[in-house]
């Protein structure tokens, strides 16, 4: 009789306490990371910031300039590219590992065997060693990765690439799992009663249905890509990132306007290349 009320109390208490508990969170959180937005109404504020702006203005568009960032933009380009498929390549397996119903349960594998032995035990230990995996990759930022390859392999575009491809593959190797465990087993039974095999049950029941979404996704990661590869130029990973750092460091802030502007119209590019590949789904 009086465990009603105490639930109903718990839930109405709860509210309160998870707004206070967040307005401390929020209030040490200004103080430690010392936010201070009256810096840019500062004298020495507002003279490096009207420096800046004033700087930026007219845009380079001198035909030299524009031509020598040709090459920087297609490596751009290059990178994002390249650094998605390297990205799927890790995902989509691991992903299919990192998927109990594919891995070791499911209507796949109910035909095989029943109860824990070895070969079960085996297909468990690949599928938390698959899931590890994937949080390991995407758990350390693209930028540290950037770090991590540039000593490894040298400066230029390749640690970009390999960056994004492991960052990213740990990324789409999650979500492609939660895609492939959404799936309706229906079709999957319907196709299996036939007498069909594993690969025939993947490829035509369940490969279709998860299609749409593994394509979708791709293509939202590879628009990331496009400004993640410009971010990763930064730390001597190539393309317009590494043209940006040169240019703030030589105070050229007209020259960045320009680059963003460029960087502005790669992004839209792989937008509308996005929502036309998703239309033909």
């Amino acid at each position: 009789m009086n465990s009603t009320p105490r639930t109903l109390g718990s839930r109405s208490i709860f509210p309160y306490v998870f707004g206070g508990l967040f307005l401390l969170v929020l209030a040490d959180s200004w103080r430690r990371a010392e936010v201070d937005p009256g810096i840019f109404f500062e004298a020495e504020g507002r003279e490096h910031l009207w420096r800046f702006v004033t700087g930026m203005y007219p845009p380079e568009l001198s035909w030299d300039f524009l031509e020598l960032m040709v090459r920087p933009t297609l490596e751009t380009i290059q990178i994002s590219v390249m650094g998605t498929l390297i990205a799927v390549l890790i995902g989509f397996p691991l992903g299919l590992l990192a998927t109990s119903t594919f891995s070791f349960q499911g209507i796949l594998h109910e035909s095989e065997y029943r109860g824990f032995g070895p070969r079960h035990a085996f297909k468990v230990c690949l599928y938390g060693l698959a899931r590890g995996l994937l949080s390991l990759f995407r758990c350390i930022p693209e930028f540290v990765w950037a770090f991590m390859f540039v000593r490894a392999v040298g400066l230029g575009p390749f640690p970009g690439v390999l960056a994004i491809g492991v960052a990213y593959g740990g990324m789409l190797g999650k979500v492609y799992s939660e895609i492939f465990e959404s799936v309706n087993e229906r079709p999957l039974e319907a196709i299996q009663s036939t007498g069909a095999g594993r690969l025939q049950i993947f490829f035509y029941g369940w490969f279709p249905q998860v299609l749409p979404n593994i394509t979708s996704y791709t293509l939202y990661r590879w628009e990331c890509a496009v400004r993640t590869s410009a971010i990763l130029g930064l730390v001597g990973a190539g393309g317009i990132g590494q043209q940006i750092e040169i240019s703030i460091r030589m105070f050229n802030f007209h020259e960045v306007t320009t680059l963003l502007i460029i960087l502005f119209s790669l992004v839209a590019g792989a937008d509308y290349v996005s929502a036309k590949v998703r239309s033909l789904l």
